[in-house]
């Protein structure tokens, strides 16, 4: 696609081929008369939030200095290859760029990506720029390596399939940029364990971007620490403040943040336990008195537990009011007496179908399966399995209710320490989803896109001719 002054510009809405970097970087600078004036080195675009970043110019090698060409002195860029601008009259000091520009082949071009629709790492091999309503947009990105010959013997911009930019989250490495870039920030679209799985496979400078945008959400912030193995969490929290690391630890379970402590180095443990709310405290230094390995290590301090007399309707009303437990933990609700022993147990879902003035000790089940505090993880996996249970009590010596394992915490305790370095298979219709947001319309371009209740008890909680000066001209800081 090509249109110069002298000729109208094409309407539009008509749709034009997009054209992709790789068939732009180092090709000669033109102006209208074809005389070179230098070869392209970048091009610059502006994020806009969740919206497709915009061209903003290009930087043009001329005689050793980078120098900055505004998009309205662009009077051609097509497939292949040609840059012309509008006359050869450029300004010479060299280009700096600004707050949130982003040069597409020195930040994106060879760089990862976060593909959002499928969580993980991918190479941008190319992107794609395409021109909407008088304007040039990044529209995708394509993760195809391309084939070794085809630069030699054929068209490098053949063969494209790239994908709406929109289901990328880059990783660009600028600071500046990337306080543009997480306020909508797409991977907080991602489940916390498909955020721990990037990290587990992210560069340090990945690393560091990811947890920088993660950070915008404490709560899930916590939750993917949570995830994380214990090897890497350690690392990433002893390199945070005292202050840093209690912020995240009271977010997390109470016996994920034992763990966590009982893995920083020892000088911090005491302050960082200081520096806890006081019920967080309290509950993760009693966890830190059992073995890691054991009930007592293993269990959650955080269950719904009331009296028998309880109604159903009830129940039904802690469980919603129940918002910080995990969920886990209220596929049942326990009974038990004024001293907090363990009575029976119900599950929710018997809850939901039961008669609302009911009562739990008449739909519960009575002695239920619980284990010691000291009960071995074999032993614990082995009843889970035997019973199909979800949660299991732990009491102590006199019945008292102590805490509850759920079923994940046995299943992250007893696969391979490496179990998050395998490659999961995806699901069956995981092409489906692959082909919605495959490819980008040529010129039109669309986006893929423990509590206690009713006297019951729980668990403790920045000018030049070609040859000839002709004065400078002045960088204009773009529209916002």
């Amino acid at each position: 696609m090509t249109f110069s002054p002298s000729a109208p510009r094409p309407a539009a809405h008509l749709e034009r081929a997009p054209v992709h970097l790789s068939s732009l970087v180092k090709r000669p600078v033109v102006d209208r008369g074809d005389r070179s004036l230098g070869r392209l080195s970048d091009v610059i675009v502006r994020l806009r939030g969740a919206d497709y970043p915009v061209v903003t110019g290009l930087v043009v090698g001329v005689g050793g200095r980078e120098l900055f060409v505004p998009v309205e002195q662009v009077a051609a860029l097509d497939a292949e290859g040609l840059v012309e601008l509008e006359s050869a009259r450029l300004d010479l000091r060299p280009f700096e760029r600004r707050e949130g520009e982003v040069l597409l082949r020195a930040d994106v071009l060879g760089h990862r990506l976060i593909d959002v629709g499928e969580a993980r790492l991918v190479r941008a091999q190319d992107v794609e720029l395409a021109e909407r309503d008088g304007q040039w947009l990044l529209s995708g990105v394509d993760t195809h390596r391309p084939h070794r010959l085809l630069g030699i013997f054929g068209d490098r911009s053949a063969g494209h399939a790239c994908r709406d930019w929109k289901a990328f989250e880059p990783l660009i490495g600028h600071s500046r940029s990337a306080l543009v870039r997480r306020p909508t920030a797409r991977i907080r679209r991602l489940r916390p364990a498909e955020i721990a799985d990037l990290l587990e496979d992210a560069s340090r400078d990945e690393e560091r971007e990811i947890l920088g945008d993660v950070r915008q959400d404490p709560e899930l912030e916590a939750d993917v620490f949570e995830e994380l193995e214990e090897d890497r969490a350690s690392r990433l929290l002893n390199a945070r403040t005292d202050e840093e690391i209690a912020a995240v630890l009271a977010r997390m379970r109470a016996d994920d943040a034992a763990d966590a402590i009982d893995d920083l180095r020892q000088g911090r443990r005491r302050t960082v336990l200081e520096l806890l709310p006081a019920g967080q405290r309290a509950k993760v230094l009693t966890l830190m008195g059992f073995n890691p390995d054991s009930a007592g290590g293993l269990m959650g301090m955080d269950f719904l537990a009331l009296p028998p007399d309880t109604p159903a309707s009830e129940a039904e009303a802690a469980v919603r009011r129940a918002s910080r437990l995990q969920p886990e933990a209220l596929t049942s609700v326990y009974t038990v007496d004024e001293d907090g022993r363990l009575l029976g147990w119900v599950r929710l879902v018997t809850i939901l179908q039961s008669d609302p003035a009911v009562r739990l000790g008449e739909v519960s089940e009575a002695d239920p399966v619980r284990v010691g505090p000291d009960t071995d993880l074999v032993d614990v996996a082995l009843l889970m399995a035997d019973y199909n249970l979800i949660t299991l009590p732990v009491v102590d010596d006199e019945g008292v209710l102590l805490g509850v394992i759920t079923v994940d915490d046995v299943l992250e305790a007893t696969l391979p320490e490496d179990w998050r370095r395998r490659e999961v298979a995806p699901p069956p219709d995981a092409h489906r989803s692959a082909e919605a947001g495959s490819t980008t319309g040529v010129g039109g371009i669309t986006g893929v896109g423990g509590i206690t209740e009713a006297g019951g008890t729980t668990g403790v909680d920045g000018t030049a001719d070609a040859g000839s000066a002709t004065g400078l001209e002045e960088r204009e800081e773009p529209s916002p």
